[in-house]
């Protein structure tokens, strides 16, 4: 019979009606489970006990078959834990310790059981009881169908993982080699946070973001980047490797934090997993692996789990104390790598959509509650999102917005006298303002927006999507002599001269500045370009290296309604104006 996906075995059940149904000491039922499997305390208290024997007596279910997806539970297949177990022991390394964090139902004890025949020992962490049970009977079944096996000692701790001090439980001699392996909970803090999880570290800012940072989303991480920092912390000055089942964005984070954690770890790789056939979720994922107690390496082989041989591969990582995604395309255009003279900018932030946010109809307004609205225009924009990027040149819009500041903080009171009807729709709909949860916006003034300046309103602007796997920047024209508007989750550079612009569109947009930024994007990211990567192009060194006749061909052919033809010596000048920072006035940073 199945009992919650555990295969209730005869040897199971005759095991138990000649050995524990007839013992009335949990303690002593516990012993002769103990000598045959190696389970430690298999019955907790003698309440488990009496319970597991009546509901096997009786054929109830052990445990409720409760789906733990919502909480990033993604129970490893029996499949993809022997080709895990099968990597790590291909080098012939074989563990005397095994520490299963979050060991969930138990695959990867039962394959490192499966693929080995020497004592060890395994430390075996889960908050979620259940889960412990089908583990324990798993075992007990293939130690029950297996002869001539070598009893391990395994100890499960029913626990939350970040209440432990692991180094004083885990008990390691000099002589020990340490396996550290499992699949963390692919969620974070804040997801589990909404659902009321108790499986949450104390402080959820674990990496000390300040400010602006920490109060709008960098202070959110990965539960299993939590967890892996902490193991590291403790046992990277351990003999052993250390194995897990992570989204990429994790093991990007874990190697760009390698630079300031510097951990004892080396022979670092990320081996990927097809996690819609392993798992049936829509995730980029993969095997971080690295070896403990080694040399500090802070350099990633990616690579494939499926693959053992043969088929090029690549790092990424640090090269002279700069972060890349493809060490080996950034070697060929690192004297790209620099720092911009123009300051890019992401744009306007609101939080407030379905007030801010219309569409134009039949000459009206509509916001995205359906209601019709009246506005003086003239805080009307045109505004562009990132999936409106998809051009070479934009200079319409599906969507506006309305701009109530021109700088950050500025008083809006002016709205009230200037323009009755914005600000007659604006108060109307206060409690959409004020339900707004970014802390940036407590104690601000009514209607308050972020990522608006100087900036925001110059004519021409060049942008980029920041959520997209591409690289496409776009020329944005003015409309209705306005300046388009984005918002913020692009990223924009703004000129008041045409020319500049296109200048730089074409620079942007050449196959060598192109296969620069590639090197260091990551596009498995949650937001794949920053602001950060932006300001890392040397737009001189571009400018420099790429000859004239490009711009001056593009230029005729692309943009001659837009623009005069370019000249050499008009070139030099908009060349001579970035290099000496004068093309955009250089914005003061806004955190």
């Amino acid at each position: 019979m199945e009992m919650n996906k555990i295969s209730i075995s005869p040897e199971i059940y005759s095991f138990f009606e000649k050995n524990i149904y007839v013992e009335n000491n949990f303690h002593n039922a516990n012993e002769k489970i103990y000598s045959i499997c190696g389970i430690k305390d298999f019955f907790p208290c003698e309440e488990d006990f009496v319970k597991v024997k009546t509901r096997l007596k009786s054929n109830q279910n052990l445990v409720k078959d409760d789906s733990r997806i919502e909480y990033g539970d993604f129970q490893t297949s029996e499949s993809l834990a022997d080709l895990v177990i099968s990597r790590i022991l291909e080098n012939k390394f074989i563990p005397s310790v095994v520490l299963e964090p979050t060991c969930g139902k138990g695959n990867f004890i039962l394959s490192v059981l499966k693929q080995t025949t020497t004592f060890i020992r395994f430390y075996c962490i889960e908050i979620y009881k259940p889960y412990i049970w089908i583990s324990k009977f798993n075992i007990l079944d293939h130690f029950l169908n297996s002869t001539n096996r070598t009893v391990p000692h395994i100890e499960y701790l029913h626990q939350n993982i970040f209440d432990l001090q692991l180094n004083e439980i885990v008990k390691l001699d000099s002589n020990d080699l340490l396996l550290i392996v499992g699949n963390p909970p692919w969620v974070t803090n804040a997801q589990l946070g909404i659902l009321n999880s108790d499986n949450l570290p104390k402080k959820s800012n674990f990496k000390g973001h300040n400010g602006f940072d920490a109060i709008t989303g960098k202070g959110n991480f990965d539960i299993a980047e939590y967890i892996s920092l902490m193991l590291l912390k403790a046992f990277s000055n351990v003999n052993g490797e250390f194995a897990f089942l992570l989204k990429n964005i994790v093991v990007k984070n874990l190697i760009n934090d390698q630079n300031y954690n510097r951990f004892r770890i080396g022979n670092i790789a990320q081996l990927s997993i097809d996690a819609k056939k392993e798992f049936n979720v829509s995730a980029d994922a993969s095997l971080f692996y690295c070896k403990l107690n080694s040399e500090p390496e802070y350099k990633c082989l990616r690579s494939s789990i499926y693959e053992t041989n043969g088929k090029t591969k690549d790092y990424f990582g640090y090269v002279d104390g700069k972060f890349v995604s493809s060490i080996n395309t950034y070697h060929r255009y690192k004297k790209y790598d620099g720092k911009s003279t123009l300051v890019w900018r992401q744009g306007v932030k609101h939080d407030c959509s379905k007030i801010m946010e219309l569409e134009k109809i039949n000459n009206h307004f509509l916001n995205q509650n359906n209601e019709e609205v009246f506005l003086e225009e003239d805080l009307v924009y045109g505004l562009l999102k990132s999936s409106d990027l998809n051009k070479d040149v934009i200079d319409t819009t599906r969507k506006y917005t309305i701009i109530t500041q021109k700088k950050i903080g500025e008083d809006t009171s002016y709205i009230a006298e200037k323009y009755p009807q914005t600000f007659t729709y604006l108060e109307s709909n206060k409690e959409y303002f004020d339900a707004r949860k970014s802390k940036i916006y407590k104690d601000k003034t009514s209607f308050s927006i972020f990522g608006i300046g100087d900036y925001s309103f110059y004519k021409y602007k060049v942008a980029i999507s920041g959520l997209y796997k591409q690289t496409k920047f776009s020329l944005i024209l003015p409309l209705n002599n306005k300046p388009i508007m984005l918002d913020d989750t692009c990223y924009f550079i703004g000129f008041d001269n045409i020319l500049d612009a296109i200048i730089i569109l074409l620079a942007l947009n050449h196959e060598t500045t192109q296969e620069f930024f590639n090197s260091l994007i990551f596009f498995d990211s949650k937001r794949v370009i920053t602001k950060d990567i932006l300001m890392r192009i040397d737009l001189v060194a571009i400018l420099n290296n790429i000859p004239f006749t490009y711009f001056e061909q593009l230029t005729r052919k692309n943009y001659n309604n837009l623009c005069e033809q370019i000249t050499i010596q008009m070139f030099e000048n908009i060349l001579g104006k970035i290099s000496n920072k004068n093309l955009v006035p250089i914005q003061a940073e806004l955190f």
